[in-house]
């Protein structure tokens, strides 16, 4: 669905220059994958970085000298900040140059690398992970932003499926790569950290060359007072889940303390954001239910996501005593099933524009495939845990990208960043969040299937002790007997399924949710993206060809010269030439049926006309390969004009058409609430320009109808009241009421005169002062002497005149005020 509405016509929703989103001609495929070259390249190196050295850590915290705190804080520490300044990378892409955002990621990134290879303790390798988590979290939300300005939402779920696979190698690759470079021993786990350096000068030199986004300029405040309460609240969540249950117990002070600080924090953050001129996240999107929705859902896939690549690596070493390397190697299946779905996925909804039955499917996957991998244990057959990981990939890929697809195609360009970043903020949140919780049961269930194991081997296994488990600490296996060598893989590979088995609900959450989005069909544009002044021109010429009026929504005028009328021959047209097909829609996804739609020149010739069938479809046909105009009109909605580029091939081109509402009230007075009658209302957009003017009747009514949907203001103003100008959200349907109460204005006037003659007093300032003491207006007189004041309160006032020696008296104002109060000035002796 498109809609895009030229520059200077009333009603239009397009926002250009609002965001850096490509203008004109639509970006060819080679362009795009050029630039996406770059994008992936960037993507790659974000989840590479979280993922290559989850086989190395035992090794790198060994030879740092670290514990099992410093273990758990190289995970956390790039969770933690990544998540916390996500929605500050998507804010301020809607108002900088994403192109230099990006590359400001990388930069971060490979700093962050460099110095975190070169760390000499586990606490200089925390803060570094930190600064990697900084640049990944600005690479995972930007590469989203980037595509979403590139390309429209319906041809976006075609690269999308590139970007699921990238994320399906770099995930499942991640671990896999970490394992040889740590088995290689030329290289050493230092290699983790840099090998992700060379992919980011790849892709910033990528990136310089072939992403060209427009970049539009205008004065932007960034909320960091939001960002920094935000970034608290999420890392103060993060330290309670990552400690409840090591350093204290999950229900004891500590708990209570940290939890209500996070509380109060979010509190304090959503009185920031409802006050922010640009917040971090704007409230006003979560109004929308697909967003809320995709959010949450999002929050719960990303627990399943994370804890799959997670501890996969830690099943498969400890309770399969695999290396390091075949670990990752055993965890392709669930790469397949990631790699399979995302791009299948991507593609079937690039040609039908159609997603929800993608999403739901996927949370069903999830579910099932975590369900089964809860049945694992130590000596379960490979090719069923290899069936399973296949599900559960099949079932991420399908709802990953997705569920932000659908969530950019519900905002206007200008919200792409902001909006983009608040999915993926939720889904980092839940894998931070499910890695600490998740880990602390693991730790938890084994040490109890350790104990139950030991305690069948009687007086031996009390004699074994605790097998290296003691104080939370990873075991070695090499060094122990057999039989608690066995015990301690039962122990991992019946701990591990029920990591899975406790996973399972937050997917089944997420697959409920997705039942309850409701789906609208992509958008077939990147954004309001065409050019104006082509649209502009285009319409100025339509209406010379058709003789309509310059008003509100000019381009009606074009399809209105005849009603739509469902035998019309062109409804069925023989296509000569490439077609032009799709479907029109209102804002809620229902189809339009009987909608007029026409195609034109950009001189303004008619080349076909249409009338939407009753799923709203339709179908022209233009003469070849160009740029026309398509316009789309129906009872009861605000028309619509958007500039097409056809090529060879037939275009897809679904169309959204925003509907009308009325606004009707009454003008009465404050005091006795009497009817005005001739009062005159004025009707104005956000932008100030006059939407609708009326004179209210005898009972003070006024009604206007075909208003678009939003926020508009109403000015009324009446002979001997004061103006009044009221806010007024205008609903998407039926008639909005509003009042209007005026209070009664008086009018004082008359003129200054001076000298013997007692003529006119041309330059004498006259200062009207209330009963309080309070400048209420000056006024300059003029060459016949005049001053006046309007819209005063009764009640008694001062004159005060000067230009002469200074007079002043007194005046009581009541009713319509007092005309012809002269005021006499004079020097000393010629009164």
């Amino acid at each position: 669905m498109a809609t895009t509405t030229p520059s200077g016509v009333r009603g239009g929703h397009a926002k250009h220059g609002a965001a850096d989103a490509p203008s004109g001609a639509p970006m060819t495929h080679r362009q795009i994958m050029e630039a996406l070259t770059g994008l992936l390249l960037g993507m790659f190196v974000a989840i590479l970085s979280s993922t290559v050295v989850s086989n190395a850590l035992p090794e790198i915290i060994s030879d740092l000298g670290g514990g099992q705190s410093a273990y758990t804080w190289v995970v956390t520490a790039s969770l933690l900040a990544m998540t916390a300044t996500t929605p500050l990378w998507g804010k301020l892409a809607d108002l900088f140059s994403k192109k230099l955002l990006v590359q400001i990621a990388l930069v971060i990134y490979v700093a962050g690398s460099i110095v975190a290879g070169l760390s000499t303790s586990s606490g200089m390798l925390i803060v570094c992970r930190v600064v990697q988590g900084i640049g990944v979290g600005g690479l995972s939300a930007l590469a989203q932003i980037v595509m979403a300005a590139m390309i429209s939402p319906r041809e976006r779920g075609r690269y999308s499926g590139y970007l699921g696979a990238v994320f399906a190698v770099a995930t499942v690759g991640g671990p896999l790569l970490g394992g040889v470079i740590t088995d290689t021993s030329w290289m050493g786990w230092r290699w983790c950290f840099y090998v992700g350096v060379p992919f980011a000068v790849i892709a910033l030199i990528v990136l310089q060359k072939t992403l060209k986004l427009p970049v539009v300029k205008r004065d932007v405040k960034v909320d960091w007072s939001g960002a920094f309460v935000i970034s608290a609240a999420v890392s103060l969540l993060l330290l309670w889940v990552t400690f409840a249950g090591d350093k204290y117990d999950w229900v004891s002070w500590q708990t209570y303390t940290m939890l209500g600080g996070t509380v109060v924090l979010i509190g304090l953050f959503l009185l920031i954001e409802s006050r922010a001129s640009e917040p971090i996240i704007p409230l006003r999107l979560f109004r929308n239910r697909t967003i809320t929705l995709a959010s949450a859902a999002s929050l719960f896939v990303g627990i399943a996501m994370f804890a799959g690549t997670v501890f996969f690596s830690q099943y498969f070493q400890l309770a399969r005593d695999k290396s390091p390397t075949m670990s990752g190697v055993m965890t392709i299946p669930m790469i397949a099933g990631l790699f399979l779905s995302s791009t299948l996925s991507g593609q079937i909804i690039t040609k039908t524009g159609r997603w929800k039955a993608w999403l739901v499917a996927g949370g069903f996957l999830v579910t099932a495939g975590l369900g089964m991998l809860g049945t694992i244990r130590y000596d379960t057959e490979y090719w069923h845990i290899a069936i399973f990981m296949f599900v559960m990939g099949l079932g991420i890929g399908m709802m990953m990208q997705n569920l932000v697809l659908a969530t950019q195609n519900q905002v206007a360009p200008a919200d792409l960043g902001a909006a983009s970043s608040v999915v993926t903020f939720f889904r980092s949140l839940g894998g931070a969040i499910g890695v600490s919780a998740l880990g602390a049961v693991l730790g938890n269930r084994v040490t109890h299937y350790v104990k139950d194991g030991l305690a069948e081997l009687g007086p031996e296994g009390a004699a074994l002790g605790h097998g290296g488990t003691g104080g939370g600490g990873i075991p070695d296996l090499d060094a122990l007997p057999a039989p608690l060598r066995t015990v301690m893989e039962v122990a991992y590979g019946h701990g591990v399924a029920d990591v899975f088995l406790y996973a399972a609900p937050a997917a089944l959450v997420a697959f409920v949710l997705t039942l309850f989005i409701k789906e609208v069909a992509l958008k077939t544009r990147a954004g309001d993206d065409s050019s104006p002044a082509e649209v502009a021109a285009a319409t100025e010429s339509a209406e010379a060809t058709t003789g309509t009026a310059p008003v509100a929504g000019a381009t009606a005028g074009v399809t209105s010269v005849q009603a739509p009328d469902e035998t019309a021959a062109t409804n069925e047209p023989n296509i000569q030439g490439t077609p032009v097909r799709g479907v029109v829609r209102g804002a809620e996804g229902a189809p339009v049926p009987r909608a007029a739609v026409t195609l034109i020149s950009l001189g303004g010739r008619q080349l076909g006309r249409s009338v939407a069938q009753a799923e709203g479809g339709y179908v022209l046909d233009a003469p070849g390969a160009g740029s026309y105009v398509l316009i789309a009109s129906a009872d009861g909605f605000q028309p619509q004009a958007s500039t097409v580029v056809v090529g060879d091939e037939p275009l897809a081109f679904d169309i959204l058409l925003a509907g009308t509402s009325g606004l009707s009230g009454t003008v009465r007075t404050a005091e006795g609430s009497t009817p005005v009658q001739g009062a005159m209302v004025v009707v104005t957009d956000v932008r100030g320009d006059v939407l609708a003017t009326g004179v209210s009747g005898d009972a003070g009514d006024f009604t206007f109808g075909e208003l678009i949907p939003g926020s508009v203001t109403v000015a009324v103003t009446a002979a001997g009241f004061r103006p009044l100008a009221l806010p007024v959200e205008v609903g998407g349907q039926g008639v909005t009421r509003v009042d209007v109460a005026l209070r009664a204005g008086a009018l004082v006037k008359g003129v200054v005169r001076a000298g013997s003659g007692r003529a006119p007093l041309n330059d004498a300032r006259v200062t009207l002062i209330d009963a309080a003491g309070n400048v209420v207006a000056t006024s300059t007189t003029g060459e016949d002497g005049a001053y006046a004041f309007a819209d005063l309160d009764a009640g008694e006032y001062s004159v005060v005149a000067t230009g002469y020696p200074p007079v002043a008296g007194s005046l009581t104002v009541s009713g319509d005020g007092v005309d012809g109060h002269d005021i006499e000035l004079a020097h000393p002796g010629e009164r």
